[in-house]
């Protein structure tokens, strides 16, 4: 399979519901036929096929036209040019067509889409393997992430997985007004951010359970991660007071709507029972959220993350330790450049 960053324009010649449900990171729908036309030709081909081809080229010619006149000319002709659709078939041999005769330099990604699936699932196998990782560990609201970012501010090779997957990993994770990637776009942003990474380099990232939201992280990834070998956790601690002002901070808008958070962790109740739920109730009623959010880490969070942490890395409590005493941008700093020294 090919570099892809290498192209100047990549063209995604698929529908724009194929194209949402997955596409190479960077390449650009320009589709040969949109959603409704799509369904037609399909419909229209189960009983007349030439009547099918017949419109999907009026479809295909207008569309195409269409881009070539209001996206085209921002390329010049030395532009290298990239075009797929589902198989490599029609949709992508009208558009290089099109392009070479107009005069562009332009591939067609054999095999389209489908082959490059594959090939996403086949590096998935192997390439989480290739690197060595320090993994941060702690509950909920001690920092993590905003360590993860200080840490890349300080030059470090940071992944975030919470981030490629739009949500923060636990009942309360989603982001508001955010839907999250499909299974199979997050797999191509985590391939595509992997393969950026110097495997000379230690990559950071939190510790994470098998799912982030609706994600599944891949195998390969969770078992390097696990593996004492090819990776070190480090332990992180913070302050409970703090862990409350942070998320506050993060989960403002619950804050702001007590019901909504509450309506997001009757998911729990069968976990905590129904007196500690009702004691969530009764703080949620009285907007009582610092303590509703302590209450809620003590008697939920900690205990669970602390039965997965020793499930998924049974020597943690032989970690290094980082305190965080100093959770702004410039207290984490200070502590990420420290930690690129004593710990990369």
């Amino acid at each position: 399979m090919r570099d892809f960053s290498s192209y100047d324009l990549i063209i995604d010649a698929r529908s724009p519901r194929e194209y949402e449900e997955d596409h190479i990171p960077g390449a650009i729908n320009m589709p040969v036929v949109n959603d409704e036309e799509h369904a037609a030709v399909g419909t229209l081909h189960r009983t007349d096929k030439m009547g099918a081809y017949r419109i999907g080229a009026v479809f295909a010619l207008k569309n195409i036209a269409r881009h070539l006149d209001q996206d085209m000319p921002r390329y010049d002709r030395k532009s290298r040019m990239l075009v797929y659709c589902f198989r490599g078939g029609k949709r992508s041999r009208l558009w290089m067509t099109m392009l070479e005769n107009v005069g562009y330099r332009v591939e067609k990604l054999e095999g389209g889409w489908k082959a490059y699936r594959r090939w996403v699932n086949e590096q998935l196998a192997s390439v989480p393997a290739q690197y060595h990782y320090n993994i941060l560990s702690g509950p909920t609201g001690c920092g993590k992430t905003r360590l993860l970012y200080a840490l890349q501010k300080a030059g470090a090779q940071v992944l975030d997985l919470e981030d490629l997957a739009t949500h923060r990993g636990s009942v309360l994770g989603e982001v508001s007004g955010q839907k999250q990637p499909s299974q199979k776009y997050f797999d191509s942003l985590l391939l595509q951010k992997l393969s950026a990474f110097d495997p000379k380099k230690t990559i950071w990232l939190e510790a994470e359970s098998k799912k982030i939201g609706n994600i599944q992280l891949p195998d390969a990834l969770l078992e390097t991660m696990r593996n004492h070998q090819t990776s070190r956790t480090i332990l992180i601690e913070t302050e409970m007071a703090q862990r409350v002002q942070l998320l506050r901070e993060d989960y403002r808008h619950f804050e702001e709507d007590p019901a909504a958070m509450l309506k997001r962790l009757t998911f729990l109740k069968p976990l905590v029972g129904n007196k500690e739920f009702a004691a969530w109730e009764a703080l949620a009623e009285q907007k009582a959220i610092p303590t509703l959010l302590e209450q809620l880490m003590r008697n939920h969070y900690d205990p669970t993350y602390r039965r997965s942490i020793l499930r998924n890395y049974p020597n943690i409590d032989t970690s290094p330790t980082i305190k965080l005493s100093d959770l702004s941008p410039t207290g984490l700093l200070r502590v990420a450049q420290n930690m690129c020294v004593e710990l990369n």
